[in-house]
């Protein structure tokens, strides 16, 4: 008689768990095949009733041809920002008191712009200028100039007094 017990019968190792494996191997991927093979996911708990969409790449604008021919000039050279010096009462006594020069000036243009256009067309430094909008609706500003230059000299030269 033989050792081993009744009913079972001895198997050798090598040859019974290669086909084991590939039994397991493939009914992982029939069930991966079912259901998929990502699990059943966690949902995020919302804490606010309103959705915020995420930050996500903004890529710079690359235009494959320039969508115009010619690029745009800026309009408001020196001749266009002083329209015309204003030689009120008010005014000249401005250019005697306070070494300044009033000017009715574009609406668009900035203190930057008249101080540029000023230096420009009459050759003087400027210090300081100010600007209002009238109630008529155009600027007026107000152009102080250096210690060096005199208001008196330049509306002379000007021409409107």
């Amino acid at each position: 008689m033989s050792a081993a017990p009744k009913g079972k019968a001895a198997k050798p190792a090598a040859k019974g768990s290669a086909p084991a494996a590939s039994d397991a191997k493939a009914k992982a991927a029939k069930k991966a095949l079912v259901k998929g093979t990502h699990g059943t996911k966690q949902r995020k708990i919302r804490t606010t009733p309103y959705f915020r969409r995420p930050r996500t790449l903004r890529l710079p604008k690359n235009p494959k041809y320039p969508r115009r021919s010619v690029a745009k000039t800026s309009s408001l050279d020196q001749y266009r920002v002083i329209t015309h010096p204003l030689n009120t009462e008010a005014a000249m006594k401005e250019i005697e008191d306070h070494n300044t020069l009033v000017f009715i000036v574009d609406l668009k243009a900035t203190k930057k712009h008249i101080k540029d256009a000023v230096k420009k067309l009459y050759d003087v430094n400027v210090t300081r200028v100010n600007t209002l909008i009238r109630p008529d609706g155009r600027k007026k500003a107000f152009v102080r100039l250096s210690a060096e230059h005199d208001a008196l000299e330049i509306a002379n030269k000007i021409g409107f007094i």
